[in-house]
């Protein structure tokens, strides 16, 4: 086994720290866990246990997007990810703080919507096949389908067995059904997005440097379509039958937006 310094292995000529779980996501891990036990048992302001649950939980989810990213873009070439910090889950690493976590959030208590946030960035030269740069693209979304169905199964199957209060299980529906428009948004064919970034190494040179001038502005691309009443429409119509086909009882999840915006009384 190589080392770095001593007492400091290496895994292909990556310290083992670069793989270690940060501070700050282990701490957010911890919020989850116990807010959602404040939940459960009905501490203080249930309100506001139920937005610490659902906002941590959020948050260690966009870090498990951009590090399902990391590690595929690791194992597909990009050794040089370890190095960036992406493998701790720490999710100040995941660019700009503002636009990456504070807004998704915003967007969460204000819409209810699993707006993306974080990037990962991945040196697209060290990753050899247009198969292996998709799979990097997908491994985010797939992350979020993982979880929306973990939190759904979990739903179905604790509270039956084991009861508790609505407002618990309010918040971990609302935390799926954000799970849920998270993913399908994630897998929009938009410039920019991760959707859009699965096709792009498929397009020819002249659609791929278009792309590429438009993927800058996904995000307002992405803000302009949810905005227009049609097309957001069929958008949250498709997020409801797939809710419903999940069996993620729609008055569950309106409950748990509700619950979250703990200011308005």
């Amino acid at each position: 086994m190589a080392y770095d310094r001593p007492g400091e292995p290496l895994v292909l000529g990556v310290p083992r720290a670069a793989f270690r779980p940060s501070p700050i996501f282990l701490a957010l891990v911890a919020l989850f866990v116990a807010s959602g036990v404040m939940a459960w048992n009905g501490f203080g302001n249930v309100r506001f246990d139920v937005f610490l649950f659902v906002v941590s939980g959020w948050l260690v989810s966009l870090c498990l997007h951009e590090y399902a990213h990391a590690v595929v873009a690791y194992r597909a070439g990009d050794r040089d990810i370890a190095h960036r910090g992406y493998l701790t889950l720490n999710p100040l690493k995941y660019t700009h703080p503002l636009l990456s976590i504070v807004l998704p959030v915003v967007v969460v208590l204000l819409g209810g919507i699993g707006l993306p946030g974080g990037a990962v960035w991945v040196d697209r030269h060290a990753i050899p096949g247009r198969l292996r740069h998709t799979l990097v693209s997908l491994a985010g979304p797939a992350a979020n389908v993982l979880f929306t169905l973990v939190l759904v199964a979990a739903l179905r199957v604790g509270s039956g067995v084991f009861g508790g209060p609505v407002e618990f299980w309010a918040g971990l529906a609302l935390l799926a059904f954000l799970q849920l428009t998270a993913s399908l948004l994630n897998l929009l064919p938009i410039p920019g997005l991760d959707g859009g970034n699965m096709i792009q190494p498929w397009l020819n040179p002249q659609w791929r440097r278009m792309y590429d001038l438009f993927a800058p502005f996904g995000f307002i691309l992405l803000f302009a379509l949810l905005w227009n009443p049609r097309i957001g429409g069929w958008f949250f119509d498709a997020v409801f039958a797939l809710g419903d086909a999940l069996g993620l009882p729609s008055w569950l999840y309106a409950l748990g937006l509700e619950l979250i915006r703990f200011w308005q009384g």
